[in-house]
């Protein structure tokens, strides 16, 4: 069954390449991220599942070391005051508003910087838009974080009897947040096709910065001297953005949510252009 459903998206990608140039990059690439969601799971029973499955255990056992091992506070005041909510559950949400979109950044830099030099066949083709290949793991991602934004709207939901309507503003997070993760994508995809170390040490700076930002502890927890460097980074205004919508229902970090436009939109100028002057060689390298 799975063979046959990436068989079919397989013809689909070719059909789409003999298409018109001007409206075929979308669907291409909507056909291109469920070729890979099918390649993930082939032969998976629960399929989906599993990607749900993975966000739960890793929000389980960071909440168990984070909440109950070390006994990580919150700032009070900065919490909603429901009064019928444990605090090891009022941790868990604080901590998924985190890690729902540095899950989604973390897959997308690592799927992104092997995007080109996985697919040979594809770059080698005059006709096909070489531009999409970063943008499919970056989607894939995407995908996911979607599923476990929306378990942890209705576990917010579940938990203070309300679902608050800054939910609404949450595009104005993805659009900076896909535009910066595309843009350092573009820059490790390109670089990986010359400088195949790339990935290898993309899976340790990961692993580095995520005990370097606020996501498992708030900031207040940091020593004062380190945190002006730590509130301006983009991971950690991706967590307190998320954190203020779907959470705590507030419009907060107004000065953090206008850097991460600028800073977002300047990474994706400089990763798309680096990428378009490499493009040109990627045949030849590979």
């Amino acid at each position: 069954m799975s063979r046959s459903i990436t068989e079919r998206l397989n013809h689909r990608i070719s059909r789409t390449l003999g298409e018109n140039p001007r409206g075929m990059k979308l669907n291409l690439l909507r056909v291109l991220v469920q070729r890979e969601l099918a390649a993930r799971y082939k032969g998976s029973i629960f399929g989906n599942f599993w990607s749900v499955a993975h966000q739960i255990t890793q929000l389980a056992i960071y909440t168990y070391v984070f909440a109950i091992v070390l006994k990580v506070k919150l700032n009070q005041s900065a919490l909603p005051q429901t009064g019928i909510i444990d605090d090891h559950l009022l941790f868990a949400l604080w901590l998924f508003g985190g890690l729902v979109p540095w899950n989604a950044m973390t897959l997308s830099f690592m799927g992104s910087s092997t995007a080109v030099i996985s697919q040979p066949n594809l770059v080698k083709k005059v006709v096909f838009p070489l531009v999409l290949l970063p943008l499919v793991p970056i989607a894939t991602a995407f995908f996911d974080s979607t599923i476990g934004m929306m378990i942890l709207i209705a576990a917010v939901a579940f938990a203070l009897k309300t679902i608050h309507l800054t939910i609404f503003l949450l595009p104005l997070v993805w659009i900076p947040q896909l535009m910066l993760t595309a843009g350092i994508g573009y820059l490790l995809a390109g670089f990986t096709v010359f400088l195949r170390d790339i990935p290898q040490t993309v899976t340790i700076a990961v692993n580095l910065l995520f005990y370097l930002t606020p996501i498992m502890y708030p900031i207040e927890a940091v020593p004062m001297m380190f945190r002006p460097i730590m509130k301006w980074n983009p991971a950690g205004i991706l967590a307190d953005l998320y954190r203020d919508l779907i959470l705590w229902g507030e419009v907060r970090h107004l000065q953090e949510w206008g850097l991460l436009w600028i800073l977002s939109a300047i990474v994706f100028t400089i990763g798309i252009t680096v990428y378009r002057r490499l493009r040109p060689a990627f045949a030849d390298v590979l």
